[in-house]
């Protein structure tokens, strides 16, 4: 396991960069996923713009009256961040992470350059003034501006990304009420960065890119559609960051024979220990595994910090919901143009979602709920539910389409 981008270069390619601490791999690839979703999401507007099916809109703006004070601060608090807390963190990283863990510690501490924040924030704020000026008229005038749906693929994005990360942690919070206590008693920074239940980003994300669609005119169903492939590989990407950096997100205890048919994989494609994982569990867990110290006998290296693996080795669940999110994904994209009636891509979507999330949940390890006499974890049960959602909604919709072109 790789914890941050620092020990995957050092283990790889024997580079000691300890800047490269603060690159938290989970993150990264948590980044990655909304780069590759956003590309994907924009394309598809573009193809539906111009198959007709979506339109672009109009809208007065003002030319030639520049953004104002509000940019020039905006810009000049960035200034002041990266040069009081992150020109700190990259200069001082050797000592400050030699103890190893993560960086929240010292991101969201008051430590820093006063000095260099100062700087920071004068240059930036300085820059963007001149931009503004440049591009302000002496007499300013309001025109109409044609906004096509896809330009507006980073609105949409950042939507997502911002919706998604406080719904991930809302239902994170529902999930494991213990820690939702211990977060409203003592709220801070470092608490709410972890901890986040990815049915609570979709559903909170969700509804904030819908909300943002239709106050832009965007057709609810073909922005679903135009969003599904790309969110599906979204998801395994983001899967690749639990998977490299270990961050619990695997399964239970797995003691069985590697059967026959997966003869051909390594071994930690059936069982794996998580060496030097992120959360670096030590002890016994309820789930049935225990953490231990890497030693010298063992076959991994021991990242300072990070130096334990899971005994017995566990399902690594991860791996394989990046696997299923891929092929669902390539069925999705593949099918995208062969189903004309909105809405179905995204309903199916919903259904296939569902439908891998609910078979995973039972090798995962989670927290169970009692539902109506059944125990079940959260996520099987909003699996079910997306899944019902899914199935009812690919009928109405066909049905819609039907009376449609029967004229009724």
């Amino acid at each position: 396991m790789y914890p941050n981008l620092y020990f995957l270069l050092l283990d790889l390619f024997g580079w000691d960069i300890p800047a490269f601490k603060l690159v938290n791999s989970f993150g990264l690839m948590v980044a990655l996923a909304f780069v590759v979703a956003g590309a994907l999401l924009k394309r598809e507007l573009k193809r539906k713009e111009a198959e007709g099916l979506l339109q672009p809109t109009e809208s007065q703006q003002w030319v030639g009256k520049g953004a104002g004070p509000l940019a020039w601060a905006s810009s000049a608090f960035l200034g002041l961040l990266l040069g009081w807390k992150v020109t700190w963190l990259l200069w001082n990283a050797s000592a400050l992470f030699s103890a190893g863990g993560p960086p929240q510690q010292h991101l969201f501490s008051g430590d820093g350059y006063p000095l260099m924040g100062v700087l920071g924030a004068a240059c930036l704020g300085y820059l963007r003034y001149r931009e503004d000026m440049a591009q302000r008229l002496d007499t300013p005038r309001q025109e109409m501006v044609k906004t096509h749906p896809w330009e507006r693929t980073g609105n949409i994005t950042l939507f997502a990304a911002v919706g998604g990360v406080l719904g991930a942690k809302f239902f994170h919070l529902l999930e494991y009420p213990e820690e939702m206590v211990a977060f409203f008693t003592a709220p801070s920074l470092q608490g709410f960065l972890g901890g986040l239940t990815i049915y609570g980003g979709l559903i909170v994300g969700g509804l904030a890119v819908a909300a943002y669609g239709r106050r832009h005119g965007i057709s609810f169903l073909h922005l679903a559609d135009a969003t599904a492939p790309g969110l599906m590989l979204a998801y395994g990407i983001g899967r690749i960051g639990c998977q490299i950096s270990g961050d619990g997100d695997w399964g239970i205890p797995n003691v069985n024979p590697k059967p026959d048919w997966l003869s051909w994989a390594p071994d930690w494609v059936w069982s794996y220990s998580f060496p030097n994982n992120v959360n670096a569990v030590f002890g016994p867990r309820p789930a049935g595994y225990t953490g231990k110290l890497i030693t010298e006998a063992d076959p991994w290296p021991i990242f300072e910090g990070f130096g334990t693996y899971l005994s017995p080795g566990v399902y690594p669940t991860s791996l394989y919901e990046t696997l299923m999110a891929t092929v669902i994904f390539a069925f999705l994209w593949s099918m995208r143009k062969r189903w004309k009636v909105p809405g179905t891509v995204f309903a199916v979507y919903l259904m296939l979602n569902g439908m891998e999330r609910f078979w995973i949940e039972k090798i995962r390890v989670n927290a169970p709920m009692e539902f109506f006499g059944m125990v079940m974890t959260q996520a099987e049960l909003i699996a079910t539910l997306t899944f019902i959602a899914g199935g009812v909604l690919v009928i109405l919709l066909n049905k819609a389409s039907l009376l449609k072109r029967l004229g009724r």
